[in-house]
């Protein structure tokens, strides 16, 4: 296995008003993980969400409400603090829950593919019952191998995280903790 890390929407406004252990405790599984990654040379991208101030570009139902969240020039739309992010990490700006819709990560996978010949796609992140999830099956259709991370993976929805694994699992995508990807890649714990 020679994969990419893909680190979903860990974002400021995601996390506001939400259990600050739960976030802690994500932020240093993925910090692992990424650690774990990048000492094998092997990519770490991050992925944000991103509205225009105006919300031209943003979900119908964020228009139509007047919903501003992860608007373009605010702290909300930055990565949380705590997490390690390496300056020559990739940063994808998306504008709906899937990592691939309307962004350019198709091309980015492609040059990392021929550059140190990634072939499996490893997801981190929030929330697992939408961008997670969505981003799943997108990778799933376009052949990418998928691993969902889950000591890495979260939702502010218990219920809809456990129902989206349930589906997921073994169909679109692998389930794995953190020590199951460290020992596939001969990292140890």
């Amino acid at each position: 296995m020679k994969p990419a890390l893909l680190v979903i929407d860990m974002l400021n406004d995601f996390w506001a008003g939400q259990d600050a252990a739960r976030r802690d405790t994500l932020v240093g599984a993925i910090n692992d993980l990424a650690a774990a990654l990048r000492a094998l040379a092997f990519p770490v991208i991050w992925v944000r969400q991103e509205f225009e101030p105006d919300l031209r570009d943003a979900f119908t139902e964020m228009r139509e409400k007047n919903i501003r969240i992860t608007i373009k020039g605010t702290e909300g739309c930055q990565l949380l603090d705590g997490l390690v992010v390496d300056a020559s990490d990739p940063v994808v700006i998306k504008k709906r829950y899937s990592a691939f819709f309307g962004t350019g990560l198709d091309e980015l996978l492609a040059r990392l593919a021929l550059n140190t010949q990634i072939d499996t796609l490893i997801l981190a992140g929030i929330n697992t019952h939408a961008c997670i999830r969505t981003t799943a099956i997108d990778a799933y259709q376009r052949d990418w191998p998928v691993i969902l991370a889950l000591d890495c993976i979260d939702s502010y929805d218990r219920e809809h995280h456990e129902v989206s694994l349930r589906y997921m699992k073994d169909k679109i995508a692998a389930v794995n903790t953190n020590a199951e990807i460290r020992a596939a890649l001969g990292t140890g714990p």
